[in-house]
């Protein structure tokens, strides 16, 4: 991995978790491309190898077997001598184009239905053809582990891969590189899905390609870029989090941590420990191997750098994103920093407000008696606010999927289903639930809560028992104490406790692993939420 040094940044993690390692508003076709490119070229243009070059070179994200965006204008970019005529031909559209000062070309193939399969042939100073091209749905499958999570890890694993046969389905995978250096590449090819490519691929990213393409009967084209144990700074660019302002704190920690920082120097004294370990008869365990902090996964902008980068521009229907467990200890700071990656990738990609749908946090961890505060309701807050700042987001909420004593669900299937509900219901027409009923309002009154929600489907129910379960309620003295709840309306739950005579707040599944059971008529996951805002544990101290 690389060890760019251009940025001196560092963040010390405040709690994680252990971990092995809508119909789119879009800007005008033609202009949103120009102005993606416009933006990766400036962010490239000191690259080392990016000045005048007599090679014609692509980037990996084109290459055989790949999938084009359908309906779009397709981006291609790649880099040849500085001033090159660029002639781009895919399938009987074509375009031209002229390489820039620095020999980075961009041109805009006009769209296609989805088909294939098809020639790509881009002539400059030489000719490169791309074969079996097809056209169809493109979405970037992100996050930390439990989205690079694979399908031979996942439930039925070995039915999954047995069946894994969609010539039409195409993978790629971008390697874990962090660094400081912008990176204009990385390795990587598209293949299809079949039983052996499917085993390592992300089984969300997987999962959800299928349903997809099982419903529209389309190519799916697959781009895993996920990270275990990623920060969800990692993902943004260095001068979008200075500009910010919010984050001056984390940036200066990392500096400090940086400034001095010599990674070979800890591998020659632990290299040191475990010799002299061995010669001890290799007693007690074994001296740990240090890990590079800063090519890690969690210094800002490292995996922007590194990983997202190379990606960016190449035209996309959206984003799906599995991550939130490494920020679980910040989780007020989530709260703005979550939707600014979402922005910032919005705006790099020079694609309007594509769709980018995310997975809430699973329950996890074990269960707990009494009411208590919860970093990781707090961060599934977070979560849930997004929606409120930014369009065409969406959450899907996996609070009946988690496994208490592994933060790496198995059920992933179930997880990209809840997903794919999300963009086959805004982005392809269909009319079917795909939002899990959310918290509207709440009036408190003759010692009880009356609370409203939207979302609810055909009608709030319940899982498993008639009894609700996973209500708490405090009156002024903010003591939460279990409640009893029963639905009222379709859209109405009254909540009351013998113990609270004026209650004036009322939470629910407010708990790292809740024991809750409210649902939709459809089976979707009530949302947690609290009617108060009384201070967490996340939240800075002043």
């Amino acid at each position: 991995m690389g060890r760019g040094s251009d940025y001196a940044a560092a963040e010390v993690p405040t709690s994680h978790p252990t971990h092995g390692e809508t119909p789119t508003m879009r800007t005008p076709l033609p202009t949103r491309f120009l102005l993606a490119g416009i933006a990766i070229a400036s962010c490239l243009m000191s690259l080392p190898g990016s000045t005048a070059q007599a090679e014609l070179m692509m980037p990996a994200i084109f290459g055989d077997s790949m999938v084009v965006q359908r309906n779009e204008p397709v981006h291609i970019w790649g880099w040849t001598k500085p001033g090159q005529e660029v002639s781009v031909q895919l399938g009987d559209r074509a375009a031209k184009g002229k390489a820039d000062d620095e020999g980075r070309f961009d041109v805009s193939v006009p769209a296609l239905p989805a088909g294939g399969p098809y020639d790509l042939t881009v002539k400059a100073d030489e000719t490169k053809t791309f074969t079996d091209v097809l056209v169809g749905e493109v979405w970037i499958c992100s996050g930390q582990s439990n989205m690079a999570w694979a399908v031979q890890s996942a439930n039925d694993a070995d039915l999954e891969s047995l069946s894994a046969d969609y010539p039409e389905i195409r993978l790629i995978s971008v390697p874990q590189v962090g660094t400081q250096e912008p990176q204009r590449d990385f390795k990587g090819k598209w293949t299809a899905a079949t039983p052996d490519t499917v085993k390592d691929f992300s089984a969300v990213g997987y999962f959800f390609g299928r349903q997809l393409h099982q419903t529209l009967d389309v190519p799916v084209g697959l781009i895993d870029n996920a990270w275990g144990g990623s920060a969800a700074e990692a993902w943004i660019p260095r001068d979008v989090l200075e500009a910010d302002g919010k984050y001056e704190s984390m940036l200066a920690g990392w500096d400090k941590r940086m400034a001095n920082y010599d990674f070979d120097a800890m591998v020659k004294s632990w290299e040191e420990k475990h010799r002299k370990w061995v010669a001890d008869g290799r007693k007690g365990n074994a001296p740990r191997r240090p890990r590079d902090d800063s090519a890690g996964n969690h210094r800002p902008a490292n995996i922007y750098n590194g990983v997202l980068l190379p990606t960016i521009g190449y035209t996309i229907r959206g984003s799906i994103w599995y991550q939130g467990e490494s920020n679980a200890g910040r989780a007020y700071e989530y709260r703005d920093l979550f939707p600014l990656m979402i922005q910032t990738w919005r705006d790099k990609w020079g694609q309007g407000d594509f769709p980018f749908y995310w997975v809430q946090l699973a329950d996890f961890r074990s269960e707990v008696e009494e009411p208590t505060d919860s970093s990781w309701a707090e961060l599934r807050e977070a979560q849930t606010m997004t929606m409120s700042r930014l369009p065409n987001t969406g959450e899907a909420v996996i609070l009946n999927l988690g496994e208490s004593a592994d933060i790496h669900p198995k059920n992933k299937q179930d997880v990209a289903k809840r997903l794919a509900r999300w963009a086959l219901a805004k982005d392809y027409g269909y009319d079917i639930p795909y939002r899990s009923p959310t918290y509207r309002d709440a009036k408190f009154e003759d010692n009880k809560a009356i609370v409203q929600f939207d979302h609810v489907g055909g009608g709030l129910d319940t899982f498993d028992v008639p009894e609700l379960i996973g209500f708490t309620i405090a009156g002024e003295d903010q003591k939460f104490v279990h409640a009893k709840a029963k639905i009222v309306g379709k859209d109405t739950i009254e909540v009351s406790a013998e113990s609270v005579s004026n209650p004036v707040a009322v939470r629910y599944a407010w708990a790292d692993n809740p024991v809750c059971n409210v649902q939709s008529k459809e089976g979707l996951p009530m949302t947690p939420f609290r009617t108060d805002d009384w201070p967490g544990v996340t939240q800075p101290k002043d």
